[in-house]
């Protein structure tokens, strides 16, 4: 008689790199018997595979971990884990201030899951935030065959040597690591085997990608030209990029490739150089603009996405005011602001904050302005035509919905199926999403 596989339920906090984490993390683990599951009732194993980025991120991991006490209870021999970036920033003290955690593994350990999961039900609590000199994708099982999704993530570049100010990634993912090419375009390969058309290469700092390939060593560019030779591969994305490894091939690889799709994901953070400097960000705010430009003069059609911090510590109304207006240089399609958080052991942790009432004013007045940029280059696409990869069915009838080369969102009534890879004329923008027709 058969036995009945393991249910594993996994919550992902955080960026795209934690969702390919934890789909690894389930593939690792369904070689131990193990079935993902989307619920925490009645599950054998729950991993919280978290994020440190965000404001109070190791307290709403706590809270969390807080609602399971009854499913513990229920079921004494349920393992529950805490995985990720919170798990290597706190470490041994998850274990002492929640009980019922059996097991903590850093981002660059969870290839020895099974190992630590074998261990925990052993009755020992197992802990592993090292940063192990062998590469994790080296030991991770070969992906599974069975069909998905047309869309897909892929790591091919870990950890930071940038050491911004604010930004504790150094400290918990680690130094800058690339894989080799060769295992990337065998990931990607076996991805395409599964229905997968479109791939968006994941890091850190994915752009100071600098792998082994054959006793040379490629940088971004020389990979993404390599995919882009893989037959049924169609559209290649990339994120998140450092303006300091923007480099000529890179820029030129916008305007040449045509699989490369004509969005960018550039945070800059602020317009003031004088907050840059105190950032450790390593270019000015005339440097980035620059840079912009240059991307623009090889795909002029490309929009631009970006990332900024308000109320970084000693913000001035000057400093901000100097965002603003990088921000309306620039002319952004899509970005993602924030306000300042301190995060414990970097250097902006240390010094004076600014006011939060002057913060979050700051704040609103750059959302605004983000807002009314978003919505002029969604506007600017109506009566183009552009392709659409379909994802899944719409909300209505004979509905259907896919990502333009852009990243819109984008809906037509169509008999379409996800996958499907069409030319589409926009007909409208709505707030978050464009309507189109088949062309």
């Amino acid at each position: 008689m058969t036995e009945a596989p393991k249910k594993l339920y996994i919550k992902t906090y955080g960026c795209q790199m934690n969702v390919y984490d934890s789909e690894r993390m389930a593939e690792a683990m369904g070689g131990q018997g193990y079935e993902q599951v989307s619920s925490p009732e009645g599950a054998d194993m729950i991993l919280l595979n978290t994020c440190h980025i965000r404001e109070k991120a190791a307290e709403k991991v706590y809270s969390e971990l807080g609602r399971y006490k009854p499913l513990k209870a229920a079921n004494p021999n349920l393992m529950i884990g805490v995985a990720g970036c919170v798990a290597q920033a706190e470490g041994e003290e998850i274990l002492r201030r929640q009980p019922l955690v059996d097991l903590v593994v850093g981002p660059q350990s969870y290839h020895r899951l099974p190992a630590l999961e074998a261990r925990a039900r052993g009755g020992e609590k197992a802990l592993d935030t090292d940063f192990p000199e062998e590469m994790k994708f080296e030991h991770l099982p070969t992906r599974p065959k069975p069909r998905r999704g047309p869309t897909a993530f892929l790591t091919v570049q870990e950890g930071c040597d940038k050491f911004c100010a604010f930004c504790v990634v150094p400290y918990t993912r680690g130094a800058e690591v690339s894989r080799p090419v060769s295992r990337i375009l065998k990931e990607a390969e076996g991805l395409v085997e599964q229905g997968v058309r479109e791939i968006t290469l994941l890091g850190q700092n994915v752009n100071a990608y600098h792998g082994d390939a054959g006793g040379e060593t490629w940088g971004l560019a020389q990979l993404i030209r390599r995919l882009a030779a893989v037959d049924g591969l169609d559209r290649i994305r990339f994120t998140t990029s450092h303006p300091r490894d923007m480099d000529d091939d890179l820029i030129a690889a916008h305007g040449d490739c045509e699989k490369l799709m004509p969005y960018l994901h550039l945070p800059v953070q602020s317009g003031s150089d004088r907050i840059l400097k105190r950032m450790n960000r390593g270019h000015t705010a005339e440097e980035y603009i620059r840079l912009v430009e240059r991307i623009r003069a090889a795909r002029p059609d490309i929009l631009m996405s970006g990332d900024f911090i308000v109320g970084f510590p000693e913000e001035t109304e000057e400093d901000f005011r100097a965002t603003m207006a990088l921000v309306e240089e620039v002319r952004y399609g899509q970005c993602f602001s924030f306000k300042y958080s301190a995060r414990p052991g970097t250097p902006a942790a240390e010094r004076p904050m600014v006011d939060p009432a002057e913060a979050d004013d700051r704040l609103q007045r750059l959302q605004a302005l983000l807002t009314r940029q978003q919505k002029a280059a969604q506007d600017a696409m109506v009566g183009r035509t552009v392709g659409v990869l379909v994802e899944k069915p719409g909300r209505l009838p004979g509905q259907v919905v896919g990502k333009s080369d852009h990243l819109h969102a984008v809906h037509m009534t169509a008999a379409l199926a996800p996958g499907d890879l069409v030319r589409v004329r926009i007909t409208e923008s709505a707030p978050n999403s464009l309507a189109g027709a088949l062309v």
